[in-house]
């Protein structure tokens, strides 16, 4: 019984609480048992929380009360667990101010900072804190931190994981900063032992350097040859060496961007032995394919790299199948110059993609054309991702934050990277045809994004304050 039927039960009207706000939507993506669906409702929320889900037409008290357009639904925020920040030390790569200006204005309303490209890397807990202080007056959706597992800090990991990081991050091979260097198998085994032993997380970088050496090449502008020098041997070798770490030391573990389609196979019998492994994909790898990006488009570089056609609907289906659990964005900026500036060679260009801003409608444009629905979109961005993290997000429930967002899935839009709040404007989605447009966040019922602050000066756009909170692991 709501608060408003059972105030009129016992005949006390006057007791029937006011609301700070109230929206309502023909389509709101609300618990259906086990099974989120969207059905007309009116969700108020006090003080930031959702207080009550009404019938559409319910006579409730607020002192806003929104009623969305038919063409808007109203979704939980999504909860992007992999975003490459920069801050302290890149920051004219990417910064706290800029990045969670784009994620607010991409329906994001949480993001989880890995511990590089940062200087100093999020590898001891005085770092952690410093990431807290650039983040905390500039954020504007909420924070949570990624520590890092490198050579250096081995047997002092848990004093960073009881500061509140989230889980420790690993490359089995080469970084691309040096302040962040690779384990070796050797080195992997003590960091999942010891991460094990404090009922931590492990996320991995999972390729081969063995492999990567064998494959490398001279560069240059043809990008199958960058493929080639990043094959999918590389990750199979990788994430069978993280099975094998899992099997033996029990450890939680996490592989990230999966890029290669071949490896589902090991990973869905790795999850049949009932090894805790999970498994992300990123937008780039569904939303584009290798035989569609030019030579010297090194917009497109990232590591692993986009592959074929067929490997990117087997991605899909992955997805389908419950392999791969959730969908992250891997957003990792640098500047115009390192991305673009070396006359479109592969081998000399930065390789990360800039998607945070893009990831929600970038995923639901490849789902929608394979009939994918908007809920189940949802759930690989929002509540699984909120679910690995083990944050109470990516949800609307009574109890819940109000990290909401109106989201137009039938909208179209032409991507310009002008358009864009990441702070170095590129984007390897630059001129693509976007279905879904996010037109109001909130962050636990503040606004922190409305269309038409995307404009350089747009009313607004100024005036909102950072409103995001730093998180910890719990």
């Amino acid at each position: 019984m709501s608060p408003y039927e059972a105030a009129r039960a016992a005949g006390t009207e006057e007791e029937i609480p006011m609301y700070d706000l109230v929206i309502r939507s023909s389509r709101v993506l609300i618990e259906h048992g086990a099974t989120p669906g969207f059905a007309p409702a009116a969700v108020a929320i006090t003080a930031g929380v959702i207080r009550a889900i009404e019938p559409l037409d319910a006579a409730l008290e607020a002192t806003l009360d929104l009623t969305l357009p038919a063409d808007q639904v109203l979704q939980p925020g999504i909860v992007d667990t992999h975003v490459h920040v920069n801050e302290p030390g890149r920051t004219d790569w990417e910064g706290f101010a800029s990045a969670t200006r784009a994620a607010a204005a991409g329906g994001v309303t949480t993001i989880i900072d890995m511990p590089l490209n940062s200087i100093p890397p999020t590898t001891t807990a005085a770092a952690l804190e410093l990431k807290r202080a650039a983040a905390g007056p500039q954020a504007s959706v909420n924070v949570g931190f990624w520590g890092g597992a490198i050579p250096a800090n081995l047997g002092a990991l848990q004093p960073l994981h009881d500061a509140g990081a989230f889980g420790f991050k690993a490359f089995l091979s080469p970084s691309g900063v040096d302040e962040f260097p690779h384990l070796t198998p050797e080195q992997l085994e003590a960091a999942a032992a010891e991460i094990a032993g404090f009922g931590g997380l492990l996320v991995v970088h999972a390729e081969d350097p063995a492999v990567l050496e064998r494959s490398q090449n001279a560069g240059g502008t043809d990008y199958l040859d960058f493929v080639a020098s990043r094959p999918d041997a590389a990750e199979d070798a990788a994430i069978a060496r993280v099975i094998d770490v899992v099997r033996r030391t029990g450890v939680r573990a996490h592989i990230l961007h999966l890029s290669s389609a071949q490896v589902l196979p090991r990973l869905a019998a790795a999850r049949a032995e009932g090894l805790p492994i999970t498994v992300e994909t990123c937008p780039h790898y569904l939303s584009f394919a290798a035989e569609s990006i030019a030579d010297g488009a090194t917009a497109f570089k990232c590591c692993p790299p986009i592959r074929g056609e067929d490997n990117r609907d087997l991605l899909w289906q992955g997805l389908v199948d419950g392999v791969i659990d959730l969908i992250a964005s891997d957003h990792s900026p640098a500047t115009r110059e390192l991305k673009l500036g070396h006359g479109g060679d592969f081998g000399l260009a930065w390789g990360g993609i800039s998607g945070l801003q893009l990831s929600l409608p970038a995923v639901w444009t490849a789902a929608r054309d394979r009939g994918i629905n908007l809920a189940q979109v949802l759930h690989w961005m929002a509540r699984a991702t909120a679910g690995f993290v083990g944050l109470p997000a990516g949800a609307i429930t009574v109890g819940a934050e109000a990290d909401l967002v109106a989201f137009a899935p039938e909208e179209h839009f032409t991507v310009t990277v002008d358009a864009l709040r990441h702070k170095n404007r590129v984007s390897a989605f630059d001129g693509s045809t976007l279905f879904g447009r996010v037109h109001t966040t909130w962050l636990a019922g503040v606004v922190v994004y409305a269309a038409g602050d995307d404009a350089a000066g747009a009313p607004g756009a100024s005036a909102r304050q950072p409103a995001g909170r730093l998180l910890s692991a719990r």
